[in-house]
């Protein structure tokens, strides 16, 4: 086992990670993990968080697992109460999750997947937002990341709802910064460009997963606007490869 420096950058911070069973959220919690943060992993997947915690105490870390669908409204505002309940803080957030629903024609959508699609990339960014804030904004060093995609910015066709609601997701992250300037806490959105992930392969099953870069690739690039020293505020950071 290796255990993080009791000096780690986040030692005695507690981080909160959405879509934390796989990809780049389970990636993103094992390094905050590494450097000290205990992680509050939220996902759907059981057997996935579990497989996480235990990366997390491999790299000495301890973490908290929430299986929860974020499609459960009720469940999502009692995060925040719960969280401080148990921990008395909370100074990073890391939504992770994200739908990808069909991709095609925006005129042959299906509601229900859209509905989804928003549900969990809209609708639950909004209920995080809600439960966390106050939390973020009680700690010294409140940090709050929420990954995008550039289809959200650069209008491309068949990308329906998935495009739309990382649109969303980019405004209501630089509305949150905007409201938050008096404070010490710092949000910022974070697009890592392509990644080998389950999302990817779904959306481009015929793409060689080797030409991509790896979740754990990215992670490190991604913590650093997690930590106290991160002074960028309402800032899209593109990690895209050039």
């Amino acid at each position: 086992m290796t255990t993080p420096s009791p000096t780690g950058r986040l030692t005695g911070r507690v981080a909160l990670v959405t879509g934390a069973s796989r990809g780049i959220g389970a990636a993103v919690a094992e390094r905050l993990a590494a450097e000290g943060a205990h992680v509050v992993l939220v996902a759907r997947t059981v057997g996935g968080l579990e497989e996480v915690d235990d990366r997390v105490k491999a790299v000495g870390g301890s973490a908290t697992l929430v299986p929860q669908d974020l499609m459960d409204g009720a469940k999502l505002d009692s995060l925040g109460p719960a969280i401080y309940e148990r921990f008395g803080r909370l100074d990073v957030f890391v939504h992770a999750a994200g739908q990808l629903g069909t991709i095609g024609p925006l005129a042959h959508a299906d509601p229900k997947d859209w509905d989804r699609v928003f549900g969990v990339g809209v609708t639950a960014t909004m209920r995080l937002v809600r439960t966390v804030d106050p939390l973020l904004r009680r700690s010294d060093a409140g940090r709050a990341v929420l990954l995008t995609d550039r289809v959200g910015r650069q209008p491309t066709a068949y990308w329906s709802a998935y495009a739309a609601s990382k649109a969303a997701l980019d405004m209501m992250g630089r509305m949150w910064a905007a409201e938050t300037l008096e404070t010490s806490l710092r949000v910022n959105l974070v697009d890592p460009g392509p990644v080998a992930t389950k999302l990817r392969e779904k959306a481009f099953p015929g793409e060689d997963a080797k030409t991509l870069r790896t979740p754990a690739e990215v992670a490190p690039s991604i913590i650093e606007f997690c930590m106290p020293a991160c002074a960028l505020h309402g800032e899209l950071i593109d990690l895209n490869p050039a």
